[in-house]
């Protein structure tokens, strides 16, 4: 049985840690992007830091910390101190690609605390402007006309984009020789120059160059048609129904973040995607604000989860260490 003076230890502690958590935050926090500037990712977490910095009262670095897909920076943010002042950014790469193909997986959604989905987006296709076809349709025309000629870059090996371009081959029956990059950065300076003929990616980073014509838009992997570009087809156009995949980027803490932290967080990331003018950005970018509940966006990553895996046996995909 418990001793009165350990009953009121634990009841200062508790105390001390509630004042605690009331005063968060008092210092700059730090918001780690686990992929290398100037992707969608980046994007998508520099807006919403604006804004949180705004509803918290304090700064909101972001730090990118890039490589293997996005699992270094997001063991970066496993390992942090959960207090609160490291929060993470979360992929489809790194939460649901990563632990389902992975053998032997560094993490887990067990290892985080889920906060929220921030924003989803449509995915699209790109291709350098000399490529010979002018929509989805004759695209997937001259992929089939010549299996294994065609290269794809993707963002690194078991990331969003490579497991689009995996998806896309399974659907459509098509052979690409897949190029995997350090980012969609310098995926996407080598398909612009080139070097590769096709990039899987997320609508933001790809918006710029497709309006000045460096790139050449195909087609959009999302429900319906990208607000403003009636010419991209989506892949139900083109007759691949059923292939529907939208990225997301979402927001997690350090598993063992006190609750009470967790739950400032969550209300000033209600606030953050209530805001008109993020809201307005976001959607500027080609970004759908979401802004489910934690609860939410952990079902919704296990979901997801089971997917992966299945298309990940399909394919017969492993990452590797």
């Amino acid at each position: 049985m418990k001793t009165w003076k350990t009953l009121i230890a634990a009841a200062t502690c508790a105390v001390a840690a509630s004042a605690w958590a009331q005063s968060y935050p008092t210092r700059t926090i730090k918001l780690i992007v686990p992929f290398s500037a100037g992707g969608s990712t980046d994007i998508i977490a520099r807006l919403t830091a604006e804004q949180l910095r705004k509803e918290l009262g304090q700064t909101v670095v972001v730090e990118n910390v890039g490589g293997a897909a996005g699992a270094l920076g997001t063991m970066q943010g496993m390992n942090a101190n959960p207090d609160g002042y490291t929060l993470l950014i979360a992929t489809v790469s790194t939460m649901i690609v990563y632990p389902a193909a992975h053998p032997n997986p560094q993490y887990t959604l067990d290892n985080f605390v889920p906060i929220t989905n921030i924003a989803s987006m449509p995915n699209i296709i790109t291709v350098t402007p000399s490529f010979p076809a002018k929509d989805l349709k004759e695209f997937i025309a001259v992929l089939k006309a010549s299996p294994g000629k065609y290269s794809y870059a993707s963002s690194g090996v078991g990331s969003i984009n490579h497991m689009l371009g995996e998806s896309f081959q399974a659907y459509s029956g098509t052979k690409l020789i897949h190029v995997p990059y350090k980012g969609s950065g310098p995926a996407m300076t080598d398909v612009m120059g080139g070097q590769v003929d096709i990039l899987f990616d997320q609508f933001p980073s790809s918006k710029q160059h497709v309006d000045s014509g460096k790139l050449k838009g195909i087609g959009a992997v999302s429900p319906q048609k990208i607000p403003g570009y009636p010419n991209i087809m989506t892949m139900e156009d083109a007759g691949l129904k059923g292939f529907v995949d939208e990225a997301w980027y979402g927001l997690l803490a350090p598993k063992g973040t006190p609750p009470a932290v967790v739950a400032k967080i969550t209300d000033a990331m209600k606030k953050t995607l209530a805001n008109a003018e993020l809201r307005s950005k976001l959607e500027g970018v080609g970004a759908r604000p979401v802004g489910n509940s934690p609860q939410e966006f952990a079902a919704q990553i296990r979901t997801e989860q089971e997917r992966m895996k299945k298309l990940v046996k399909e394919r017969n995909i492993q990452l590797q260490d």
